[in-house]
């Protein structure tokens, strides 16, 4: 099946935070670092209660191949190493820590030698990074590939969701982090062709952008452009954003890498770059808070593990009783049942939003007007899925090709009846999933 990867919708941008600088909150009391904060193999805890640690000590080892080590955020002793329940129903370990409140950084941290490719990856992994623009995929293990295949690496700079915008005070504030990673992987992974993808609302930082673009040029061979795009989400996609700056489309079931491309959000080339420099691990991150509920809007520096009440408690506290808090934003985002919920590696926003930001208008049926379709950023054709679903037509959804829908809520956001398409979409690869499983077993 052929997309066109050319749809897409108009959000509001609701950028309220885009010209607030980042605040570094206080040491919280308490962290509680889960050991699943990536795609793939829960980390491995390798402290035990009573061990004291100190900022950037290593907690967990990887737990295989795709997977990444975890670092304290936070001086003070391990109280308990528990089971801990994640907002999307799976249970993993936790590592707690109690705070002394100092902050001291761990006394082996040191810069690594980087002198190849192989130490230049070896620090890569070490470092803990993962994807920070909401995936989690452990970056080291997107460059463990025949580097030879690299024509292009993408700069995810789009930052397309309502309310976010702490990758925007990335590119303002930490270009010179951004600028170290990009001329390491020029030198060590032989990167000859770098494309910043940016939404044209984003101004200042289109500025700062053309200025790390010369300033990175300047160190040496390499082509790199500044490609503003327009304003429509979900421009920063991983494989709609591939599209609209090289041109090259990712088919389903590929990676990126198939055709010649890897993707690589700007704040995750901060966290490598700021590793680089000091070999402090990640063990912290810049979040958006925000939403009708708060009432000090801001961009806050936060201990990885933080309960999201001592973050809304730090930007003033909260104005009413929230009807939802999500990770991320409103297109994607992840509803939590509590604000006990944690600040986690890939959280670049949470949000209180009040009964009038969630209240949903009620679901009528479906006139057949192709909204969704003409939105959708793969061409796919959400109402037919939904009726398929509804058959429990598997079948029918394999031809349909839910499984590459990304699930970004184009469909849902345009559709007049107010119908839960995405949420259809998910159920529906699901039940495919399910369905593949048992006739799998059967064979």
């Amino acid at each position: 099946m052929a997309f066109s990867l050319l749809h897409g919708v108009h959000v509001p941008h609701r950028k309220n935070t885009r010209d607030m600088a980042a605040v570094r909150m206080d040491a919280p009391k308490t962290v509680v670092i889960p050991m699943s904060m990536h795609i793939g193999a829960p980390a491995k805890p390798v402290v035990k209660v009573g061990d004291t640690v100190k900022v950037g000590t290593l907690i967990a080892e990887a737990g295989g191949f795709v997977s990444a080590p975890i670092h304290a955020s936070v001086s003070g002793k391990v109280t308990k190493i528990t089971d801990y329940l994640l907002s999307n129903g799976t249970t993993v370990p936790a590592v707690v820590i109690e705070s002394d409140g100092e902050m001291t950084p761990d006394e082996t941290i040191a810069p690594p030698v980087v002198d190849s490719r192989d130490t230049l990856l070896e620090a890569i992994k070490r470092s803990g990074v993962v994807g920070l623009g909401g995936a989690g995929f452990p970056t080291h293990v997107k460059f463990s590939v025949d580097l030879g295949r690299i024509e292009y690496l993408v700069v995810n700079c789009a930052e397309c969701e309502p309310y976010v915008t702490s990758d925007t005070r990335t590119m303002l504030d930490r270009v010179d982090d951004m600028k170290t990673a990009l001329v390491a992987m020029k030198t060590h992974f032989g990167i000859r062709n770098i494309v910043v993808g940016i939404e044209s609302n984003k101004k200042a930082a289109i500025k700062s952008m053309m200025g790390l673009m010369n300033e990175v040029v300047a160190t040496g061979e390499c082509t790199f452009t500044v490609k503003v795009l327009p304003s429509v989400y979900p421009q920063g996609g991983e494989k709609v954003l591939i599209y609209h700056t090289v041109g090259r489309v990712v088919p389903v079931g590929k990676l990126p890498i198939d055709v010649g491309c890897i993707a690589v959000n700007c704040t995750t080339l901060a966290a490598i770059g700021a590793y680089l420099k000091t070999g402090m691990p990640l063990v912290e991150k810049c979040v958006t808070v925000d939403g009708g509920c708060v009432k000090e809007p801001g961009n806050v520096i936060v201990p990885v593990g933080t309960a999201m009440s001592e973050v809304f408690e730090f930007c003033g506290g909260l104005t009413e009783a929230p009807d939802k808090v999500i990770y991320g934003g409103p297109m994607m985002g992840i509803t939590v049942p509590d604000t006990s919920a944690p600040i986690l590696k890939n959280t670049n926003a949470i949000l209180a939003l009040s009964k009038k930001e969630t209240k949903l208008p009620k679901t009528t049926p479906c006139i057949r007007c192709g909204r969704c379709l003409n939105t959708c950023p793969f061409g796919l054709s959400p109402a037919a899925i939904a009726r398929a679903y509804d058959k429990r037509d598997t079948v029918a959804l394999d031809k349909l090709g839910v499984q590459a829908c990304m699930e970004c809520g184009c469909c849902s956001f345009v559709c007049p009846a107010n119908r839960p398409l995405v949420q259809t979409n998910k159920l529906a690869k699901v039940l495919l999933k399910e369905e593949k499983a048992k006739e799998d077993a059967k064979a």
